[in-house]
């Protein structure tokens, strides 16, 4: 209940304040995004297969986002940001792909 009131918190403060995105962060947004979801509906399945932690998740969530901004950070460095940033995106697309499937089976017990 606490992450409900937070999130709906985060959300009417940043319609109210709209914060701007730093110019040199916004090619990392998209990334970053993807890479929370990920550990967002790992922690869905986690939850329903009761073995939810949440130091896993946190620790989940920032090394998942992390991570993914390194990779795309080390691939412009070398001129390959946008492949990194396509690979990237697939590997956590599979992530949450799979584990939604896995969600779906658990719900629906099939």
């Amino acid at each position: 209940m606490l992450a409900i009131i937070g999130l709906i918190l985060g959300v009417a403060l940043a319609l109210v304040f709209r914060p701007e995105m730093p110019f040199w962060l916004q090619p990392y947004l998209p990334i970053m995004i993807v890479a929370a979801m990920d550990a967002l509906v790992g922690a869905a399945r986690a939850s329903l297969e009761r073995t939810f932690s949440d130091r896993v998740f946190a620790v989940s969530f920032i090394s998942n986002v992390a991570i993914a901004a390194v990779i795309v950070w080390l691939g412009d460095l070398i001129g390959v940001g946008s492949q990194l940033s396509t690979a990237v995106l697939v590997v956590l697309g599979i992530r949450i792909f799979t584990n939604a499937a896995v969600i779906r089976r658990l719900v629906l017990h099939a």
